[in-house]
């Protein structure tokens, strides 16, 4: 049967070790389907325990990942890009472009966003999807004129009163010797230090990777918002693990020791709150994790908004004051 073949391709594309027993059931269910529009044949007896079963595991399966697997999770493939937040979730968007001084770096996308009646400076890390794009993109790693990029029009959003909602989403900041050249490490320290004193209230959601200072330097706010499986580390595991062990197979370990998940952050007090994602993982349902995520950035600009500036700025201040010191 052509149709249940070609299905089969799709579905084997982009997924991880760890959802192969997923895989089998979805194509059992895809056979028994396809057997069904090609004969006739009530199937429905066959076909809906098979569903109920993929659901319990589904569910069983991601009740249980290691930190590791929630790195590949937050590496996927189809996961929701920042590109796919701005075209599903805003209400209109301008993009605005360059750090007048030497380029428009397509790794960091900012413009002005409206979500119903609510107005922000949207600032993001953008990764590409498909080979072309990721190029392009350099894959989410920023040079440092993306960064001196978004805190222009951070700066822009400061002078109007408008707040400022980031999306996090990379490997790391560039490491190349042009990115060097240019002063990578200055500009991210430039940025963390002038989003601390930012005059306007400021949102950071990790979507995917939130990869170290490339992370940093679009990630000092009032409120940290991470999603379910998203990740957020001083170093990749690998990087750890090379560094550790001199070899990077031992990721496994070095997950588990960097306490880099949402779970993890959330306890030792970085993460203010922990966005869900839907059964599977956000790469299953790009249109309901837009959804969710929407819905979570309204509620906490509505809570900022609550809050009197001087205010804030001094939580902000003893918030970062604060990190990394015990109890």
């Amino acid at each position: 049967m052509e149709k249940g073949n070609t299905r089969k391709s799709e579905t084997r594309l982009n997924v991880l070790e760890f959802e192969r027993p997923i895989l089998e059931l979805d194509e059992k269910i895809h056979e028994l389907e396809d057997l069904r529009g090609v004969t006739n044949m009530e199937l429905e007896q066959e076909i809906e325990p098979l569903k109920k079963r993929r659901i319990e595991l589904i569910a069983s399966i991601y009740a249980g990942l290691t930190p590791w697997q929630r790195v590949l999770v937050a590496r996927h493939p189809d996961r929701p890009l920042t590109t796919d937040y701005i075209h599903g979730m805003l209400d209109d968007f301008i993009e605005l472009h360059g750090d007048r001084a030497f380029a428009d770096d397509k790794a960091m996308v900012t413009g002005l966003a409206r979500i119903e009646n609510r107005r922000f400076l949207l600032v993001g890390h953008r990764k590409g999807r498909g080979t072309t794009q990721r190029l392009e993109c350099n894959f989410g790693s920023a040079h440092p004129e993306g960064y001196r990029k978004a805190l222009l029009k951070m700066k822009l959003a400061e002078k109007f009163g408008i707040p400022v909602v980031t999306l996090v989403n990379t490997p790391g900041a560039y490491p190349g010797v042009g990115a060097e050249e240019r002063g990578q490490a200055s500009a991210i320290a430039t940025n963390i230090l002038e989003m601390s004193r930012l005059r306007t209230r400021i949102v950071s959601v990790v979507t995917g990777e939130g990869g170290s200072g490339g992370a940093l330097g679009i990630g000092v706010c009032d409120r940290l918002l991470m999603l379910e499986n998203a990740y957020y580390s001083v170093i990749t595991p690998e990087g750890c693990a090379a560094i550790l062990w001199r070899d990077g197979a031992n990721a496994q370990d070095a997950a588990a020791a960097l306490k880099l998940t949402s779970q993890d952050l959330a306890g030792l007090g970085f993460v203010d709150k922990i966005v869900s994602e839907p059964l599977g993982g956000a790469h299953r349902a790009t249109r309901e994790m837009v959804a969710s995520l929407k819905a979570a950035i309204l509620e906490t600009l509505d809570e900022l908004e609550g809050i009197p500036l001087p205010r804030l700025m001094d939580e902000r201040y003893e918030k970062l004051r604060s990190l990394g010191c015990p109890a």
